[in-house]
């Protein structure tokens, strides 16, 4: 009686389990995606062959087979098997699953998988209870994250692990896992026997980002809603798919990878005078929910460092932006902040202040101090006269052109060399018929 209890048990959890749980594959050679460490010849194979596996950490996005992995290599190496959440567990679970890996490896010679999920939620004390027994070797220890591991993880954790990075799934990757839930008639969606209408599905594998559990969750839920319609009624369009899909839900952590790459990509982009991708990461990170006021600021910062003279309107332009910005939000804001990133984009570049300051600095920090010339010093105080101070000043304004030879700074030094681009060029210019004048 107990035994049917238990089949029955395990056939409902079956059933209510989601198509993305079902459609697991069982071997390596079904697993999809991350060819770049899982191809012949590559690390993890090798150690895998060789039963070698020390400490693991998988990174990488949502639905690109982080647990998958794990659990067949737990098959694969005849390993026990210890899961852990790390956001809903404590050092305590951390002990007791190290505490069984030990006791199977000295009762049997059975070495334990412990796979904890989530791993960056761990604190920097609970990461280190870990440390004695990786480095015993007592555990395979296999850990998931989707934050980058440099920040999240503590470094004697990373130098006792291998890091792999998995990457969001190809198109014909996420196409070939939606076959084969179409067709499998035990664990998929084959008994439905549903019609495929053109591009519906490649609609899907694009509309996933990458992410196979997303495209799985989206193809059951639109299969199912056809469920009890006639047979030949069962048709997945694109229009049913788009609705399954409802509004995609944009990875974005503004203190994480996402947010710093976002930013480095929107930057990077206005400096190489590319508007339209330049619009594009603007628009991922407002529609992320990155605070507008930390777009305009980086706007303001290359307006100097990328723009500078070539185009002094660009600074005015961003910090207009910045104002504007403030009084208005979003989302309304949204189009200055566009206006300022795409004059930026198409502004004439120099960085030539930028790398004057950086020079000037690195001289005053690194050489010995230039004293100011005594005719530059101030004679606007008491005594200052009789220290000589401002003697032999000549003032620029009593020349007919508003400039005459003068030393300002005692050594020679060229720090502002300005580029042949934009309103700089006319600065050059300037500076050049300067010392034309002198050379006469």
């Amino acid at each position: 009686m107990a035994g049917l209890f238990d089949q029955m048990e395990q056939k409902n959890r079956q059933r209510v389990r989601p198509l993305a749980a079902r459609m697991r594959p069982h071997t390596l050679d079904q697993f999809a995606g991350q060819k770049h460490f899982l191809g012949e010849g590559s690390l993890l194979p090798r150690l895998l062959a060789t039963q070698t596996l020390g400490s693991l950490i998988f990174y990488g996005p949502p639905g690109t087979g982080k647990t998958t992995l794990a659990q067949l290599i737990s098959k694969q190496t005849n390993a026990d098997w210890i899961a852990l959440n790390a956001a809903s567990c404590g050092v305590k679970e951390v002990r007791a699953g190290l505490q069984q890996a030990e006791k199977n490896l000295s009762t049997s010679g059975q070495r334990t998988i412990l796979f904890v999920d989530e791993l960056h939620h761990f604190t920097k004390t609970q990461q280190d209870v870990l440390l004695p027994e990786l480095e015993q070797g007592t555990v395979i220890f296999i850990g998931a994250t989707t934050d980058n591991p440099s920040f999240a993880l503590v470094a004697p954790l990373l130098s006792r692990s291998h890091l792999f990075e998995f990457q969001p799934l190809e198109m014909d990757d996420i196409l070939q896992l939606l076959h084969r839930a179409l067709s499998d008639t035990q664990q998929g969606l084959g008994s439905l026997e549903v019609q495929v209408e053109p591009d519906a599905l490649e609609f899907l594998a694009n509309m996933a980002d990458g992410d196979a559990r997303r495209a799985l969750n989206a193809l059951e839920i639109a299969t199912l809603s056809l469920e009890n319609l006639p047979k030949e009624q069962r048709q997945l369009s694109v229009p049913l798919i788009e609705e399954s899909l409802q509004r995609k839900v944009i990875r974005y952590d503004n203190q994480g990878d996402e947010h710093y790459d976002a930013a480095s990509a929107l930057i990077k982009s206005i400096r190489g005078s590319d508007p339209d991708a330049a619009v594009y990461w603007l628009a991922r990170m407002l529609d992320a929910g990155e605070p507008p006021r930390f777009i305009v600021r980086r706007l303001m910062i290359s307006a100097s460092e990328d723009i500078g003279n070539a185009d002094p309107r660009a600074l005015t332009l961003a910090t207009s932006a910045a104002q504007a910005t403030e009084m208005i939000g979003m989302p309304e804001c949204r189009i200055i902040l566009s206006q300022a990133t795409t004059y930026l984009a198409c502004a004439p570049k120099s960085n030539a202040s930028y790398v004057a300051i950086d020079e000037a600095i690195h001289d005053l920090q690194h050489d010995q101090l230039i004293p100011v010339p005594k005719h530059l010093k101030d004679r606007h105080y008491a005594g200052a006269k009789r220290m000589g101070h401002g003697e032999g000043y000549q003032y620029p304004h009593d020349a007919e052109q508003g400039w005459l030879e003068q030393d300002y700074l005692g050594v020679d030094k060229t720090y502002y060399r300005p580029v042949n681009r934009g309103y700089e060029a006319h600065m050059a210019q300037y500076l050049r018929d300067l010392q034309g004048d002198v050379s006469e």
